[in-house]
Parts: C-alpha cells; sequence; structure tokens
C-alpha cells in the first residue's frame, strides 16, 4: 500500500507496515561463521559483519612487555523481523554459548522505529519465509 507523500509527512509502504528489531552481535572472530549460520536457520536473511572490532571485559589481559592482548572480535548487525526476533536471538545464544562464560560475547537486540529501502526485500521474505 502506497500512498503520496504529502508536506512532510513519510509514505507509507511495506516497510512501514512491518516491525523491525536489530540483533547487535558481538563475539569472537571464531564463532562469526557459526552465529551467522545460527541466525539464518532461525529466520535473519543476513547481516553487515564490522570486522576487527576491539574492547575490553572485566578483567584485562596483558602479554609481552606489558601490552594488553586483545582477541579480534566481530560485530554482527542483524535486522531482523520483530516477530522473527527471539527465535534468531535465542538460536546465537546456543550456537555460540554467549552465556557460558565472561569472555563469550554479547548481544543486544534494539527497536527500530524507522527502515527504509526494504520493500523489495520484504516482499521477498513473506513469500520465501513465512511464519508459520
Amino acid at each position: 500500500m502506497t500512498t503520496a507523500k504529502q508536506g512532510n509527512q513519510p509514505s507509507a509502504d511495506a516497510s512501514s507496515a512491518m516491525a523491525f528489531k536489530l540483533i547487535i552481535l558481538m563475539v569472537d572472530e571464531g564463532k562469526t561463521d557459526q552465529a551467522m549460520d545460527a541466525s539464518r536457520h532461525a529466520g535473519a536473511t543476513g547481516a553487515t559483519i564490522i570486522s576487527n572490532a576491539r574492547g575490553q571485559g572485566l578483567e584485562q589481559h596483558f602479554g609481552l612487555f606489558g601490552l594488553e592482548i586483545l582477541s579480534p572480535r566481530n560485530v554482527l548487525l542483524i535486522l531482523v523481523e520483530a516477530r522473527r526476533c527471539d527465535s534468531v536471538m535465542q538460536a546465537i545464544v546456543d550456537s555460540v554459548g554467549l552465556d557460558d562464560s565472561l569472555e563469550t560475547g554479547i548481544a543486544l537486540e534494539l527497536d527500530v522505529s524507522r527502515a527504509l529501502g526494504l520493500k523489495e526485500h520484504i516482499k521477498k521474505l513473506s513469500e520465501q519465509r513465512p511464519l508459520d
């Protein structure tokens, strides 16, 4: 359903009829493929991966010459339909063991108030992966 744009009001299209959430996953580089496979199997259609992110946990780790050791991490940005978010999050937690120890990673879920450029994506998603 597309309506004409009037004044400063945005036009209504398929993306405004569908609610989205953004999953932000910070995980060790070696677990990225595992997390992606699990999220796709649970209903996500893809992600943006930001490589070589650095951060610190509760405790710092120092190596030779007192230099801090930071293991390489990736940040995955996964935009999912809100109705699929719980199953995608749980699949990620189970696949990479987020709750197993302090240094396994973190996953966040954020509400997306507006997403543009998704009209064709939504159409394909509805056709290829309908909710049961």
